[in-house]
């Protein structure tokens, strides 16, 4: 396993975080055990989870990836040391988190302590803001018409962040944690936070994630380019575009148990002609080459220039070791020259 630095921090993850998300939906404690076990014993020492998993989010879901995680963590107390553990705090629009409303300073202390005591531990090494209080061009916003801008309050917003940012530095002196990060932002957002932190010496963003695949790279080169300089790490999710990539739902295939058979918060926004086209084409090249569907998809982020670690989450133990063996994997010239022949052909296929 390789590893990098975790942004500007002297924390270094591996190249590859175990996304924990279906555990509590689609997978049980005794699955989320064997992955556990499995990852760490690839060198996985980073993972990833959110107050507001499992998915698809529902109350009934609300916070039990978290306890999982604590139920491991609670029964290997000695290993919590190896783990680079990051979770989230939900942003707006969800009623049953804090009666949907924005996060606020007030909303992080509650969070961040209510984190705590799922996950059954002390710290936190990386928490996260899962979506900003704004509107951002994600989920399927990326298309001109989808976000406006000129209807937003700068201020106001940056107004926010600084209480973030202030409820965050009372968390780090505290020790409850020890990073932060960001999610489905911009680069007016990462920016905008990294001057807020300057100024006022507050703690100073290292990492965003924000989704990033061969179905969807908007975030390159300007919001990549902009993490490098300025030494925030990225960290694509969804590299799998939610496993469309892996070439299970071509042709309207929904095999059962998978995530597409289960109604989406957002619906199934990557599902479209162009989406389908391409993933056929990305199939031929990989079956071309040796590789799975899904490991020429996970081996061709994990190769982008600018990319710190990757999140990949499985349901089933045979998947997540597939996919762990992509990046061990490496795509010569004419692998990349076919993946680029497909890939501009549909750039933004949804």
């Amino acid at each position: 396993m390789k590893y990098n630095k975790l942004g500007w921090t002297d924390i270094d993850v591996s190249r590859v975080c175990l996304g924990t998300m279906t555990w509590g939906k689609q997978n049980t404690q005794q699955d989320a055990d064997h992955q556990i076990e499995y990852a760490l014993d690839q060198g996985i020492n980073f993972w990833d989870t959110a107050e507001m998993y499992a998915v698809p989010p529902t109350p009934e879901t609300y916070g039990k990836t978290e306890s999982i995680i604590g139920n491991w963590l609670s029964r290997n107390e000695s290993r919590r040391d190896e783990i680079v553990l990051a979770t989230k705090i939900a942003g707006n629009g969800l009623s049953w988190v804090r009666n949907g409303g924005d996060v606020t300073a007030e909303a992080i202390i509650q969070s961040v302590n209510d984190s705590l005591a799922r996950l059954k531990t002390d710290y936190i090494d990386l928490y996260q803001i899962h979506w900003p209080n704004r509107t951002s061009p994600h989920f399927a916003k990326h298309w001109p018409g989808g976000t406006t801008f000129t209807d937003i309050d700068a201020v106001q917003q940056s107004q926010q962040m600084l209480e973030i940012l202030q409820a965050l530095g009372e968390c780090v002196k505290s020790g409850k944690i020890r990073h932060f990060g960001l999610s489905n932002e911009t680069p007016w957002g990462i920016n905008e936070y990294l001057r807020l932190s300057e100024k006022h010496s507050l703690p100073r963003v290292a990492s965003i994630q924000n989704e990033f695949s061969l179905l969807h790279a908007k975030d390159w080169p300007y919001l990549i380019e902009n993490c490098t300089y300025q030494e925030v790490a990225y960290l694509p999710w969804s590299p799998l575009a939610a496993g469309a990539l892996s070439g299970k739902y071509i042709d309207g295939a929904r095999p059962e148990g998978s995530r597409w058979s289960f109604a989406q918060r957002n619906g199934l926004f990557r599902d479209t002609k162009m989406t389908n086209n391409a993933i056929k084409e990305y199939q031929a090249v990989a079956m071309r080459h040796g590789f799975t569907p899904s490991q020429l998809a996970l081996a061709w982020v994990d190769q982008v220039d600018g990319v710190t670690s990757t999140i990949i989450g499985a349901t089933k133990l045979s998947q997540l070791q597939e996919d762990i063996a992509a990046f061990d994997m490496v795509l010569n010239d004419d692998v990349l020259k076919e993946v680029s022949e497909v890939f501009r052909r549909y750039p933004v296929p949804f």
